[in-house]
């Protein structure tokens, strides 16, 4: 009989696994993450304890040990299935082993298992892994530990994950979790803010410029911990040089210097003055079960679906006229609102919101291949490029998949996409947005939708800066040469970095520079220093971007497969950094006895966040609609610009019809929508970012009706 003791899984499994502990160390732009899992095994009989559990989805996962006593074993990294037969072999054999592998079809997704633990005993297992940190529209630079993992939704007729997900509502999640961060940064830290509690920041220098701050005690694993981190100054671009590692082959990209530049530009207004009305818009949404949970607790009313609904009344409000659009919508299957792209018009606006108020959750589950197959077999529309907006809660099983169709259709649109709740692949939302050249939005705990999709709006009205080239000025006998994928456009907000490989040595000078150009508008010119640092991250960054590229050259039946596969396999070996033909694999050779009998399997739960039953989700629609006043205002706008005088916009400003009449020094429209933008900028100001693009439109309509802007003034009279 099993001795049910220590902790419980809600099927009343004891679980080995006690507790987590993270440390997270940020330097400028950069996270290093460092893991314990702490297990012990409290029952009769040896066990093999499995534990699946979400990370980001470009990390690099760059170390992997195991502490048992006094005994501590490093992994290696090998080629997947050799590590398997090892780690099956060494349980056969009666030895303790660890494997810890990531999911082919899934990247954010690893699989630890702890095999051969005897009774009473205890480990301490050790990741670490770095990561980039994305830059957010409000130039905060973005960090994530998931903590939630919801079941992947597996399209018919595809292959089952490899890796399978086990998962409890969070209320019953066995272990605990303490979580620590340290930031350094040449600029000072304005402040860091969190969707989780935290302990008060404290300052460790002068200059602000390095920080600590922690997790408070009580953590309910209900959510991911996202941190969000401000630095002043944070458009500079800066370059780090580090040495490269003394014991690999000189020329490999572990023993050269290798050089990360980071680039986050302030374009010049010329650029950022000029929006193109041209563009084929193209929104799809998830209408999946899923899509019905809250978007937070303190809005009871506002679910997924219903957020996207009001984002959409937005975005189709804001879109400039003569462009095109449609709006698809998934879940098992997908529907499209009309039969190919329509130009902009009053008419279609209309017939497009009518279809977009009567959208529920219900259709499913999250198959978001079929449509996206479906948009890119239509011709593009000449001198119109195509942009993409994606929203999902991101909980598919095909992620590779998914990356790869919107890689191979690049070149025709930008893709921007959102990733909406807790537990939402952050593999598919950035990597769908990185290779389709657009930007990635994550919404969680009480952020607000419209405001992080009317900021990529902006994005895409802005035209793209193209024609982007490097060059470098270093000493006699040094050349680089870049690791990164060519950066073919850039935008306002999008953070792009550049890896390179320095090779040869120079006892000239340690200086040197990079110029990189934006066609004949701008450049940006940065000075080298050749006098490296001696960490590993920046190789271990570089080396997971070359696996990245390598992985996406991989299609199922390719020709170039094998030669590929070798390829990552002996970077991933020679860097340490973990890739879908790899897994680490640690033996305790030298323990003094076998362990005996055979292994009882203990799968280790994570955080699932829970969708609302049948009951909750009768509760939610019975609640009364919001009726936010900006929505009623918006929704009244005419979709070339404009407003009517009428009774409802009346309603909005809260104004007698007849007293909002009585004071109109010009025509009916042009004074309605006077109105219109004085109560926007008077009375909905912290929402500008909502309503800016369309308050651009009407001013425009004002314009061209040769109306005079400055009698807005008179407007105060009204209002007040």
């Amino acid at each position: 009989m099993v001795n049910r003791c220590g902790l419980l899984t809600n099927t009343e499994e004891p679980v080995p696994l006690k507790s987590i502990e993270v440390q997270l160390e940020v330097k400028d732009h950069v996270a290093t993450v460092v893991s314990t899992l702490n297990y012990e095994n409290k029952e009769d009989k040896p066990i093999e304890a499995v534990f699946v559990f979400p990370l980001p989805g470009d990390a690099a996962v760059c170390h992997f040990s195991a502490q048992i006593g006094q005994k501590h074993i490093v992994a290696e990294v090998k080629d997947k299935q050799q590590a398997k037969e090892e780690y099956d072999h060494a349980l056969s054999s009666g030895q303790q082993a660890f494997l810890l592998e990531g999911s082919e079809e899934i990247s954010d997704i690893f699989s630890l298992k702890v095999g051969s633990l005897p009774p009473g005993e205890s480990a301490s297992i050790g990741l670490e892994y770095v990561t980039e940190l994305a830059v957010q529209a409000d130039d905060g630079l973005r960090f994530c530990l998931p903590a939630v993992l919801n079941p992947r939704y597996q399209p018919q007729g595809s292959e089952s994950p490899s890796v399978q997900v086990t998962s409890v509502p969070a209320s019953l999640v066995p272990y605990s979790l303490s979580f620590s961060v340290q930031v350094s940064s040449p600029h000072a830290i304005s402040k860091v803010e969190s969707s989780c509690s935290l302990e008060p920041l404290q300052y460790l220098n002068t200059d602000q410029t390095q920080a600590t701050v922690k997790l408070a005690a009580g953590h309910k694993f209900d959510r991911d911990i996202e941190l969000l981190i401000y630095y002043k100054d944070a458009h500079q671009p800066t370059a780090v040089v580090e040495a490269g590692q003394a014991s690999a082959k000189p020329g490999s990209l572990m023993g050269d210097p290798v050089v990360m530049v980071s680039l986050y530009p302030e374009f010049p207004q010329s650029v950022m003055s000029s929006h193109t009305s041209c563009g084929e818009f193209v929104f799809l949404i998830d209408r999946s079960g899923s899509m019905g949970c809250r978007m937070n607790q303190k809005r009871p009313q506002e679910t997924r679906i219903s957020s996207a609904r009001d984002t959409l009344l937005l975005l189709l409000k804001s879109l400039p006229m003569g462009c095109y659009f449609n709006i698809y919508s998934f879940g098992s299957t997908f529907e499209h609102i009309f039969p190919k792209s329509m130009e902009y018009n009053e008419m279609t606006m209309e017939e497009a919101l009518r279809k977009v108020e009567k959208m529920k959750d219900d259709l499913g589950g999250t198959d978001i291949l079929q449509p996206l197959q479906h948009i890119y077999s239509q011709p593009c529309i000449p001198s119109h490029p195509r942009q993409l907006f994606v929203f999902t809660d991101g909980e598919v099983g095909n992620t590779k998949e998914v990356i790869d169709l919107v890689k191979k259709n690049s070149g025709s649109h930008r893709c921007f996409s959102f990733g909406i709740g807790e537990g939402a692949s952050s593999a598919l939302i950035n990597g769908i947005a990185k290779e389709g050249g657009g930007h990635a939005q994550f919404i969680t705990g009480t952020d607000r939708m419209q405001p992080k999709v009317m900021q990529s709006l902006k994005f895409a009205l802005q035209p793209s800066v193209e024609d982007i080239s490097v060059s470098w000025d270093l000493p006699k006998g040094v050349s680089a040469t870049i690791l990164s994928p060519p950066i073919t456009t850039l935008f306002q907000g999008q953070r792009s970095l550049i890896y390179a490989q320095l090779t040869g040595k120079s006892s000239e000078t340690t200086e040197g520079s990079v110029t990189v150009k934006f066609t004949k508008l701008f450049e940006l010119y940065l000075k080298i220093s050749l006098l490296s640092v001696c960490r590993l991250t920046v190789h271990r960054l570089a080396a997971r971007t070359v696996i990245c590229s390598l992985e996406l050259e991989w299609k199922p039946n390719g020709q170039q497969n094998e030669e590929i596969k070798k390829k990552v396999v002996e970077l991933s070996v020679q860097s340490g950094v973990s890739s879908f033909f790899t897994a680490f694999i640690a033996i305790n050779k030298d323990s003094p006895e076998s362990v005996q009998g055979p292994l009882r399997c203990r799968i280790i739960p994570t955080p699932l966040y829970r969708a609302p039953d049948e009951d909750e989700v009768e509760e939610i629609r019975d609640l009364p609609p919001l009726k936010e006043p900006l929505l009623q205002l918006i929704s009244l706008q005419k979709a070339a610009g404009y407003w009517l005088l009428d009774q409802d916009l009346a309603a909005v400003l809260e104004k007698p019809s007849d007293e909002v009449e009585k004071a109109k020094p010009a025509s009916n429209e042009v004074w309605a929508s006077i109105l219109a933008l004085i109560w926007l900028h008077g009375f909905k100001l912290d929402a500008k970012e909502e309503w800016e693009l369309l308050s651009m439109k009407a001013a425009s309509w004002i314009k061209a009706q040769n109306g005079n802007i400055s009698r807005i003034l008179l407007l105060f009279t009204v209002c007040d």
